[in-house]
């Protein structure tokens, strides 16, 4: 290779890098922005959820497949949410364990016909219940067919007009309801929002509910928890006041369902079901001239358990990887129409030049700049400023994700979680990252190979259900 071509490639590894972690502190400050907005506006309530006697009733869709471990509390702390109307609608999708007897046995079910309308396809349902000690309780088992067909079930079953998807392996903070609903109150063109999915792994969950947060003892988990700072509090915050949000998770999300009945339901041929309803509701109020709005806000809370092992973990991360190509694959942006608005002409580049091509860009830039430092190709100030942008500028955005954490909601109070926390901030730089880059990487050759999709099955250590 000639020496002017080695050096355009250590230009581009630089300035790729650069141009990542410099749109990424500009999202920052955005959410900083946002954050401020918003902290002074909830402090308009007070400490407790707002509460005005004219929220509209939700149905919670819980989807679940194998989860005998967590479902009794899960669904236990849902029937217990600080709300005034609401159902709790759990889909038994086809599980092979105990899931389904576990449910019959805790809630006292009995079977319950009735007819399900169909404004979404799905797989046959085999059985309907209802609790006996729940009125607000059914339970639907089905065919196997995943989890955005369960969903799907779930939507055709629901009797609110909003609807919530909650994964079963989850649990609620006790006023999140009252706290993500308030953009349907406030503006009547809202058509989704997120609430913020946090780390249980290490807190104390006593009847349903965590009551104590507290960091795990698996440094794996720990380093999650960064991970989910920085996703949550400055990825989608970001977004949120330009109404570019893509992603809302799949385990705490509330929808409108007209909206979402409209476009068809979830799509069931992507592992990313969450993220592709979103891109295709915002694809769809474009390309209709409806104004509408997707917000993301940061403090209901949905807690869900980690992986703490290297192989689930990995799994996991290859399959999100995955949805996302496939969510950015299925709606390129010339399909939102002229008015494409900020998630057409703004998030969604960035989401496909950071997030879906990243991975690939990231991992080659590595290998070439360490390879070619050791062989004499890339002198050694090239390598300083890389190690600098690449690991220096990440430490900066780790750090501010537990800032934006540290000035607004402070879940992890004692000084001394914070100090982890921060130590993990700088750790996760030096071999957690590169190895998700290395995850994401197999992610994309899964979509390139068109490999079969699948439920995300997880290692569970069934603690929730024991407390």
């Amino acid at each position: 290779m000639s020496g002017e071509f080695l050096f355009a490639l250590q230009l581009f590894f630089i300035g790729y890098f650069v141009l990542l972690n410099g749109g990424y502190l500009v999202l920052n400050l955005l959410s900083m922005l946002s954050l401020r907005s918003y902290m002074r506006q909830r402090a308009e309530y007070g400490t407790d959820a707002p509460y005005l006697g004219i929220e509209p009733a939700i149905s919670l869709l819980v989807p679940g497949y194998n989860e005998e471990a967590t479902i009794r509390t899960s669904v236990r702390s849902m029937l217990q949410l600080q709300y005034p109307d609401f159902e709790v609608v759990v889909i038994n999708d086809g599980s092979k364990d105990g899931t389904l007897a576990t449910l019959v046995e805790e809630f006292e079910l009995v079977p319950h016909p009735e007819v399900v309308r169909r404004a979404v396809p799905h797989k046959p349902i085999r059985g309907v219940y209802r609790s006996l000690r729940y009125g607000n309780l059914r339970v639907i088992d089905k065919e196997n067919g995943g989890k955005a067909d369960a969903l799907n079930v779930g939507i055709n079953v629901a009797r609110n007009r909003l609807f919530c998807a909650v994964d079963a392996d989850s649990i609620l903070q006790r006023d999140s309801l009252l706290r993500i609903v308030q953009p349907f109150i406030e503006d009547e063109r809202t058509v989704a929002a997120g609430g913020t999915v946090r780390i249980a792994n290490g807190s104390e969950v006593r009847g349903g509910f965590l009551v104590k947060s507290g960091l795990p003892r698996n440094l794996l988990a720990r380093m999650q928890i960064i991970e989910y700072l920085r996703a949550f509090l400055f990825g989608r915050l970001g977004w949120s006041p330009l109404n570019g949000v893509l992603i809302i998770s799949g385990a705490f999300g509330l929808f409108d369902r007209a909206r979402v009945e409209a476009v068809g339901g979830y799509r069931t041929d992507t592992v990313g079901e969450d993220m592709e309803l979103v891109v295709r509701l915002h694809r769809w109020h474009r390309r209709k001239r409806i104004a509408y709005r997707i917000r993301y806000l940061p403090d209901p809370i949905c807690w869900t358990e980690a992986p703490e092992d290297l192989g689930t973990l990995g799994r996991q991360r290859s399959r999100w990887q995955r949805g996302l190509a496939e969510s950015l694959m299925f709606h390129p942006p010339w399909r939102f129409g002229w008015r494409a608005g900020a998630a057409g002409y703004l998030a969604w580049p960035f989401m496909a030049l950071f997030e879906w091509v990243g991975p690939l860009i990231e991992l080659t830039g590595y290998v070439f700049m360490i390879v070619g430092f050791l062989m004499g190709w890339v002198s050694p100030v090239a390598f300083t400023v890389f190690i600098a942008v690449a690991l220096g500028m990440g430490i900066l955005l780790s750090v501010n994700g537990l800032l934006l954490e540290a000035l607004s909601f402070r879940v992890y109070n004692r000084s001394r979680d914070m100090l982890w926390l921060f130590a993990m901030a700088v750790l996760e730089n030096f071999g957690y990252r590169q190895l998700n880059t290395l995850w994401r990487c197999r992610g994309m050759w899964q979509w390139m190979s068109r490999r079969k999709h699948q439920w995300g099955a997880m290692k569970r250590s069934g603690q929730w259900g024991r407390m």
